[in-house]
């Protein structure tokens, strides 16, 4: 038991007549890849949203404080929640100041049930760390791509 938290990269894809070739075929590989048939889909809207979660944290409380306020409106309810690209460089930035500066006024972490230390030790700082690669991979996908936050605890 405990905080984990996950950042999901999703995709849109058409499997529309006007759609491009490349897209309506990733659209069939995609459900030949799950066995789903196309016969099942929604002849009015042929079209399917991929998750992939590319980002995984665990009890990085500092982290999830930071969604919560600026992704979530303050609302801790393991709720999922859209996150912008600009936000996720917002947040990345925070990171690399706080870790050359060592000032966490910004990433405080947050108390809550199982959510492992509050202290700003070792952990803090490789959490910090963590986002900065988790964030920067999720940046380096193309504008295609939309995010979201959820945490489970």
């Amino acid at each position: 038991m405990g905080l984990d938290m996950y950042l999901t990269a999703s995709k849109y894809v058409g499997g529309w007549e006007h759609t491009p070739d490349e897209e309506r075929e990733s659209f069939r590989q995609v459900l030949s890849a799950i066995n789903m048939q196309e016969s099942v889909v929604t002849e009015g809207a042929p079209a399917l949203d991929v998750k992939i979660n590319i980002g995984y944290w665990r009890k990085a409380n500092a982290i999830h404080n930071w969604f919560v306020q600026n992704t979530q409106g303050g609302k801790d309810e393991c709720q999922p929640s859209y996150v912008a690209r600009n936000q996720l460089a917002e947040l990345k930035d925070l990171c690399i100041k706080a870790i050359a500066t060592k000032d966490t006024k910004e990433l405080q972490p947050k108390q809550g049930f199982f959510f492992g230390t509050y202290e700003i030790d070792d952990y803090y700082w490789a959490d910090l760390r963590e986002t900065i690669d988790i964030v920067s991979k999720a940046l380096a996908l193309n504008d295609t791509y939309g995010f979201e936050y959820r945490a489970s605890w």
